[in-house]
């Protein structure tokens, strides 16, 4: 029997007790879960990432316009600025969140991690990683199947979706996942890849759903790319040991906590937030016109 993923302190005494690297038992639980060999398991997670690069290429090459105008090839835009606000790497980090994002908006093919909402952090980040640090593909295989070991503790306890926890559910555990993947990929232990996920989701705790017109374009794009840095500046803290104080599990713990005392019309209803500006309103209005077939005559009278 594979480990259940039931919490990170379960998940690390199965590791420490059986002598297993942090991706171990994620790789077991898949193969066992969905019947498949090993190499088939590394197979998918390759494909997975090929995936999540074609999207931040697309995002960065091909016009990103959604049905909705609201999404008007911004990951471009931010990349080919000729002003850095901080570093070059920072801002290709920026744009190619926004950019496989963009692309979930605009209808192309993205990996849901955890969700098409987040689809931008993980290949933002990874991506650059790789860049950066000249990783090979199957270090980054490996920080994927911790990434998805971090998400499956989160679903358990809290949730991974906006209608059930808010944001934070989404963005926040993609940001959590992206930081422990990255802290697992540049040497770190599971204390450190744990600190990461904790200090992460300390950050992105409260953060409501809030669609403008009901579509994953607005804020969600532009959060990616925000979850994404904050994802960097959490793995940089715990590979640097210090500590987030707030064990993991407690922190998931609180994130559920407040996704189930959220008010609903911050709970993907686009009730609420920005959704319920006079702007988004307005916004809302004239995409539900756009979208509605008007029949002829002759229909109607059938």
């Amino acid at each position: 029997m594979s480990y259940l993923f039931e919490t990170f302190e379960g998940w690390k005494n199965y590791c420490v007790e059986r002598e297993k690297v942090l991706f171990d038992p994620v790789l077991e639980y898949e193969m066992e879960q969905r019947g498949k060999t090993e190499q088939e398991i590394w197979d998918g997670l390759l494909n997975a990432f090929s995936v999540m690069k074609e999207a931040v290429e697309t995002g960065l090459k091909e016009e990103m316009i959604s049905r909705s105008g609201m999404i008007n090839n911004g990951a471009k835009k931010v990349f080919r600025n000729p002003l850095s606000v901080l570093s070059p790497e920072f801002q290709r980090l920026i744009s190619r969140a926004l950019a496989a994002k963009e692309v979930n908006s605009c209808m192309g093919r993205v990996v849901a991690a955890p969700t098409a909402g987040a689809s931008g952090i993980l290949p933002g980040t990874l991506y650059t990683l790789q860049e950066i640090h000249n990783l090979e593909d199957r270090k980054i295989l490996e920080g994927l199947l911790v990434g998805a070991g971090i998400a499956l503790i989160i679903e358990q306890n809290a949730s991974l979706a906006g209608a059930v926890g808010g944001c934070q559910a989404e963005t926040g555990s993609a940001a959590a996942m992206a930081s422990g993947a990255m802290v697992y990929c540049l040497g770190g232990d599971i204390d450190q890849v744990f600190n990461a996920v904790a200090i992460t989701i300390q950050c992105m705790l409260g953060l409501v759903c809030d669609p403008v017109a009901g579509l994953v374009e607005v804020p969600c794009v532009v959060r990616n790319a925000s979850a994404a840095a904050i994802a960097n500046s959490s793995a940089q803290i715990a590979l640097s040991n210090v500590s987030g104080v707030i064990p993991v599990d407690e922190c998931v713990e609180a994130m559920g906590e407040i996704g189930a005392s959220m008010e609903n019309k911050y709970k993907e209803t686009a009730l609420g937030g920005l959704a319920a500006t006079l702007t988004g309103t307005n916004i809302s209005k004239k995409v539900l016109i756009q979208d509605i077939e008007i029949l002829p005559d002759d229909d109607l009278a059938d």
